[in-house]
């Protein structure tokens, strides 16, 4: 499976991610054999070439402009062609930004951590945020509650509806795109028990396209792994599988 992210030189700083991938494996009897790519390598060699055909995109947390648009390149590329994705925190916003730009027609859109002057800044900082220049100690951290829509696949996989998982960012999905982005089909399947913050998002007419605001990495376990990598995983051997792998086949980047 394709894993693209902004250090993948320094493979430990991924280290949770790497071993809930592994969980997730175990869970389904498989291997998984991660490649992990640079973000940047895409933007210069184009997506089809270093993605080629991975059975399953991982696009991982991270900070700062540098290599995004080679995430959002990876993303568009796993959501035409319908391989399963899977975003976490940074990941997810980015996926709401590729959805704005080439579904929902929104020319421009990205975040204010990238871009101060998009013209479709879907992606801002929280309000409370706003204003704040000191940013020492001021990110949204530690654990919060979520509520999951019904007859979604975070409801399904999580078997509840409200969850709590650990944080860590300041910007979120602009409240004041949410009509645009669920009218052209996204659903927001994971909602802060007030309503006002987007922490899960998820493509119903995709095979498997979810992502989260938070970090589920940090929960799994070898003996009890997270639910969204259990999932993500039976996706990516399930996709194998129609491929032509054998079903019980080593889910890789081939």
């Amino acid at each position: 499976m394709a894993f693209v992210g902004k250090y993948v030189q320094l493979v430990e700083s991924y280290k949770s991610l790497n071993e809930a991938l592994m969980h997730g494996g175990v869970a389904n009897d498989v291997g998984v054999d991660i490649k992990h790519i640079d973000a940047e390598e895409i933007e210069q060699k184009g997506v089809q070439a270093v993605l080629g055909n991975a059975d399953a995109l991982l696009v991982a947390p991270g900070f700062g402009a540098r290599g995004t648009e080679g995430k959002i390149a990876a993303i568009q590329w796993a959501r035409e062609r319908g391989v399963p994705f899977f975003g976490i925190c940074f990941g997810m916003q980015l996926a709401v930004i590729e959805f704005a730009r080439h579904v929902c027609g929104l020319a421009g859109a990205s975040s204010t951590e990238i871009d101060e002057k998009s013209p479709h800044p879907v992606v801002d900082l929280m309000p409370d945020q706003r204003g704040i220049t000191d940013k020492g100690a001021t990110m949204r951290l530690g654990f919060y509650p979520c509520v999951l829509s019904d007859s979604t696949r975070a409801r399904t996989a999580y078997g509840s509806t409200d969850i709590a998982e650990r944080h860590r960012h300041r910007w979120e999905v602009n409240n004041n795109y949410r009509d645009a982005l669920t009218r052209k089909g996204m659903v927001l399947s994971g909602l802060s028990p007030d309503g006002r913050l987007v922490e899960m998002i998820e493509l119903p007419s995709h095979p498997y396209f979810v992502a989260c605001q938070f970090h589920p990495e940090f929960k799994s376990r070898p003996l009890d792994p997270h639910p969204l990598f259990v999932t993500f995983i039976k996706a990516a051997v399930e996709h194998a599988v129609r491929a032509g792998a054998p079903k019980l086949a080593t889910v890789e980047a081939r």
